[in-house]
């Protein structure tokens, strides 16, 4: 039984999340990136994921030429064997990396969908804020809150007081 793959994991969350097939979802975030950002965010991701992927499958094969049942590596075959474990751990690496951020984007969209009705409560809150403040005419400067202090004397003290 073959094993799941992160790019399956992917392209599984991010087929539930917007309930497309993958095929149609590469269209629309080709065709109309602006109307869902979060989409193309999250098919750029798993682009990135799929190279990644690529990356694991390749260096996993070199690996397992490398240490085959019966295989006596050669003294210098034990530098490519070393570099390719550590190629596949920073390939596996930035595997979950991609995954983990499709998955925060699908947290994101999920956290915006309820918000349907969202922008007029935020409407709402924002009117109420605004209206504790003074109102002022559109364009114009608004005036201080409080006149400026008139310090020392207002007349001039130029001759004895009488």
């Amino acid at each position: 039984m073959p094993t799941t793959t992160m790019l399956d994991q992917a392209t599984t969350m991010i087929e539930n999340a917007w309930g497309q097939p993958l095929e149609a979802l590469e269209v629309l975030a080709v065709r109309r990136p602006s109307e869902d950002p979060l989409l193309r965010c999250a098919m750029h991701s798993r682009t990135a994921l799929a190279i990644t992927d690529s990356a694991v499958t390749v260096h996993q094969d070199r690996l397992h030429a490398l240490t085959r049942h019966g295989y006596v590596p050669d003294f210098y075959e034990l530098d490519r064997i070393t570099e390719t474990a550590v190629s596949l751990r920073v390939a596996h690496a930035e595997s979950r990396a991609y995954l983990q951020a499709i998955r925060r984007v699908v947290e994101a969209r999920e956290a915006a969908a309820p918000g349907v009705e969202a922008p007029t409560a935020r409407l709402a809150q924002a009117a109420v804020a605004r209206s504790g403040q003074l109102r002022h005419a559109p364009g114009a400067v608004p005036e201080p809150s409080s006149p400026a202090a008139v310090v020392g004397p207002s007349a001039p003290t130029t001759g004895p007081r009488r």
